[in-house]
């Protein structure tokens, strides 16, 4: 039957193993000596941890539906809503903005290192203003809203936000001069290892990666970034190479004395689809609406989460320097 088909496809394009069973049932595997090759085999590596990770909570009696019924749920609903938006934009970024390129990377090793130092840029600059304008943080927070860490969280996103995120690292990327082939392995290390960082503690419980942690961003690095804890809020923001966060002093490690939690900062109902997805912008739009004065509901857009035209702020920034100023 038709559904039964589209059941499958579905399983194997989660899965991404169609294209690796194409693979052994040829026999021939000189294709892995090129990236499209490697890819291919790679791709289900993520997807299929994610089913690890919950047989493995299944063991140690820890496994919990509800924690992966809303991320999966978001999974299927924006494979349905939006399957080809963000290719889309990032096919328009590149089509517009490789004409008028400031430079161009060579195509060797050195040049992919500093091309990925570039994406790497981008991706803060992306996820910085995700976190830091009201607007953008609606199409943030339904990644922010599980609270508790697995990687089925790799795929708890608005519908509009990789589209978004494209965007921004697209055009930052192309105009710096990294060429569409270079960007598109870039976007594969990088959703790979994006994925993976949210591997939670029934996979592995200290993900610290020892000296490692100095210079890449870690599984526990990304479980500081979900928390809501005052110290822990608004920070590590890189995705591979922590070096923006270095530099713009938004590193923070996972202290052993403060256990993590996850979630976002208002009360909220983690088990129901409509509030995780639609959550802020209802909350904004109340603000919106409330706010005396067209400055201050244009304000209410762009300023940070937390921002009120009363003053009350209760901003990431505000709540993490009072806690830092009270543990001197």
């Amino acid at each position: 039957m038709e559904i039964f088909q589209v059941v499958k496809d579905e399983l194997l394009s989660f899965f991404s193993v169609q294209g690796l069973a194409d693979l052994i049932r040829s026999g021939n595997y000189s294709s892995l000596k090129t990236w499209g090759g490697i890819t291919t085999a790679i791709a289900p590596l993520i997807p299929f941890i994610v089913v690890l990770e919950m047989l493995l909570a299944f063991a140690h009696q820890k496994f919990k539906a509800a924690e992966y019924k809303i991320p999966f749920f978001i999974y299927v609903f924006n494979r349905i809503a939006g399957r080809y938006i963000s290719l889309g934009v990032v096919a328009f970024c590149i089509g517009v903005l490789e004409p008028n390129k400031l430079f161009s990377l060579p195509l060797t090793w050195y040049g992919f290192i500093v091309g990925y130092v570039v994406w790497e840029f981008s991706h803060f600059i992306y996820h910085y203003l995700a976190h830091k304008v009201r607007l953008l943080w609606c199409l943030h927070s339904t990644h922010h809203a599980p609270e508790q860490m697995n990687l089925s969280v790799t795929y708890a996103h608005f519908i509009l936000e990789a589209p978004y995120a494209d965007f921004i690292r697209t055009s930052i990327c192309i105009l710096l001069g990294v060429s569409p082939p270079m960007l598109f392995a870039i976007m594969f290390i990088d959703g790979t290892w994006g994925g993976f960082i949210h591997v939670g503690e029934n996979f592995m419980k200290d993900a610290r990666f020892g000296l490692l942690e100095k210079f890449i961003l870690t599984p526990s690095h990304h479980r500081v970034h979900h928390a809501r804890n005052p110290l822990y809020m608004d920070t590590n923001f890189c995705n591979l190479l922590n070096v923006w966060d270095r530099i713009f002093k938004t590193h923070q490690l996972e202290e052993k004395t403060i256990s993590i939690q996850y979630g976002i900062t208002r009360t909220i109902n983690p088990k129901n689809f409509w509030d995780v997805y639609f959550g802020e912008f209802y909350y904004l739009w109340k603000d919106i609406v409330s706010a005396p004065g067209l400055k201050h509901k244009f304000l209410y857009l762009v300023m940070p989460p937390g921002w009120s035209h009363t003053g009350n702020h209760k901003m990431a920034s505000v709540i993490r320097n009072e806690y830092l100023a009270g543990t001197k």
